[in-house]
């Protein structure tokens, strides 16, 4: 026999499932850059610019100025289907939640993606993993953009969160990655921002052949 907060997971499922087949399709954009006008920033929104062409909407949100905190792993997700933390994720949760694609984005400033971004990617993933599984067959994949090295380890960490919580990542003719050094030299990297362009009209794209 199911719990009470099991039945509260199954209700919740079934209300943004409806919500979603009533609502125009919607990707969430996580920036994880703490500076005003990052390079993060601007590849983002080149990357939205492709999937809106598509007739998909975008929210770009910023994870500036919050102290993303770690997971406890309190298990408090499980029974309430949200995070107990009170750091702003939770709103950020909700948003996804009712989105149909999710892309974060990182800045490489030491070899590896920023502890916040993690931080967030790990409570997103518990919180949907520990109740109504909101990020099952949800389309994106991770942005990565450095100066010069860790890009492709960045990915590689921010796709785990992609593999372990059933979703689609879409594909590209390249890594989504931009290298990039100064505040908005971001667009100089023409073979990144092509990347990056293809990527975003794909996530577009599989998601309305989800949603046919």
């Amino acid at each position: 026999m199911l719990k009470t907060h099991q039945i509260a997971h199954v209700i919740m499922h079934w209300m943004v499932q409806k919500y979603k087949c009533d609502n125009m399709s919607k990707v969430i954009l996580l920036n994880a850059s703490p500076r005003t006008n990052s390079n993060t920033k601007i590849v983002l929104e080149e990357c939205a610019r492709e999937i809106e062409a598509e007739g998909v909407e975008t929210e770009i949100i910023s994870l500036k100025g919050k102290k993303i905190q770690s997971c406890i792993a309190c298990l408090k997700c499980s029974e309430t289907g949200n995070c107990v933390l009170n750091d702003g994720l939770d709103e950020i949760i909700e948003k996804i939640r009712h989105a149909d694609g999710f892309i974060p984005a990182a800045p490489v400033y030491f070899g590896t993606a920023r502890g916040d971004i993690m931080a967030a990617l790990q409570r997103i993933g518990k919180v949907s993993r520990g109740g109504d599984k909101f990020l099952d067959w949800m389309v994106g994949g991770p942005i990565a953009v450095a100066r010069r090295g860790g890009v492709t380890l960045t990915l590689q960490e921010m796709l785990m969160f992609f593999a372990i919580n059933n979703m689609i990542v879409a594909g590209s003719t390249y890594w989504n990655m931009v290298i990039a050094g100064p505040e908005g030299t971001a667009l100089e990297d023409s073979e990144g921002i092509e990347t990056i362009r293809l990527f975003g009209r794909n996530v577009a794209k599989i998601i309305k052949k989800v949603r046919d």
